[in-house]
């Protein structure tokens, strides 16, 4: 677990960045795809939703919730990933729900910076990665300007 800062425009800078943010949630998919099928299945989705405590915490405490309501909302949740109704969710529909989610949290965060406690392998941590290494390479940039 990391605190970072992070804006509204940090993730979309991430999301904008097709390499990086291919590259990201491609990484991503692959490690929950437990078999291998280049396909999550709903028990492969919610053991991510688990892990990021969708519903369990109520800013940072722990709630206690039914197991019938996270059963709905995780059954929600997967349903819009699962665009085509299949019942799992390829890659290409992982990647579109995830840009839609990462930029409705930009939208939420909005301009102004907050602090966050990021898990190690996030998504949102490596958008503010991505942005300390862009600002890393301008300011260098910078300094060779100037000191030529």
């Amino acid at each position: 677990m990391s605190v970072e800062i992070i804006d509204g425009t940090t993730i979309t800078s991430f999301v904008e960045d097709e390499e990086a943010f291919s590259a990201s949630v491609s990484d991503l998919f692959a490690e929950l795809d437990a078999d291998k099928d280049g396909l999550l299945s709903y028990t492969e989705m919610v053991k991510e939703l688990q892990r990021l405590r969708v519903m369990e915490t109520h800013f940072g405490v722990d709630v206690k919730r039914e197991p019938e309501e996270l059963a709905r909302v995780y059954e929600s949740l997967f349903m819009q990933f699962d665009h085509d109704m299949n019942g799992r969710v390829d890659k290409n529909e992982f990647k579109k729900e995830t840009k839609k989610m990462l930029l409705a949290m930009a939208n939420g965060i909005g301009s102004l910076p907050v602090q966050m406690a990021l898990e190690h392998d996030s998504l949102l941590l490596k958008a503010v990665k991505r942005e300390y290494s862009c600002t890393a390479a301008s300011s260098n940039n910078n300094l060779l300007a100037n000191a030529a």
